[in-house]
């Protein structure tokens, strides 16, 4: 059965619309790890948009779970990411201009800097996840630069019609997670994934790890609405 990594980057979004102190992204890792988290992921970019530093230091003393931190190759993040050592470091790509990561790290076209990180993770006592797309070759090139595992970027699928789109989809996953598999890599997956087709993908072969964020903090937002509205309710009256 796979695990489930919680990613609570949008309880922080959401908390920076405002630029207050709540939602605490840190209250809600502990509340997923509650609600049977098998690990919490976080994302710390560049531009700070969600996570902040703050948020990392207090995960990485409070989190019990696994702690996976997803970060690009920039040598600043690295080192940050070095010196707070989670148990997991997941290696995206980044652009300042994108909502939200948008397709996997070009490993092989960025060989040396990918190659540069993964050694200087590893040697801080991290294990090193890749974000990529269902390229082989990419799979390849990871395996070949020392990573620990793969996340299989499942955005293709998760926006493909229902049918036989994503039924071609879930294929090249499928083959993609072979791949995987054959290079010595966990197999991890994640982006896009919800309550509605998250269980195919869960089902791939070897699945290990699972890492779902929007769709569990939207559905959250909602079935606790009632009962905020409620507290509040009371204290008024």
């Amino acid at each position: 059965m796979a695990l489930l990594g919680v990613n609570i980057d949008h309880v922080a979004t959401l908390r920076q619309a405002r630029r207050t102190n709540e939602p605490d992204p840190v209250w809600a890792a502990a509340l997923a790890e509650l609600g049977g988290a098998d690990g919490i992921t976080v994302h710390l970019r560049e531009d700070r948009r969600h996570i902040q530093d703050r948020d990392v230091e207090l995960l990485r003393k409070t989190v019990a779970v696994k702690l996976n931190l997803e970060l690009s190759l920039a040598p600043e993040i690295i080192a940050i990411a070095c010196r707070i050592r989670p148990d997991q470091a997941t290696l995206v790509p980044e652009r300042r201009e994108e909502v939200t990561t948008e397709g996997g790290l070009d490993v092989a076209g960025h060989r040396m800097a990918t190659g540069e990180a993964i050694r200087r993770l590893r040697d801080a006592g991290i294990i090193v996840s890749l974000f990529l797309d269902p390229d082989v070759h990419q799979i390849e090139a990871g395996g070949e630069l020392g990573a620990d595992a793969v996340e299989l970027h499942t955005g293709c699928y998760a926006n493909a019609a229902h049918g036989r789109p994503q039924t071609q989809e879930l294929l090249k996953l499928a083959e993609a997670g072979a791949a995987v598999r054959r290079a010595g890599l966990i197999l991890h997956a994640g982006h896009g994934l919800t309550y509605r087709n998250v269980q195919p993908v869960a089902a791939l072969e070897g699945m290990t790890e699972l890492n779902i964020g929007h769709s569990i903090v939207a559905r959250a937002v909602m079935i606790g609405f009632q009962q905020a509205v409620r507290e509040m309710k009371d204290l008024i009256s």
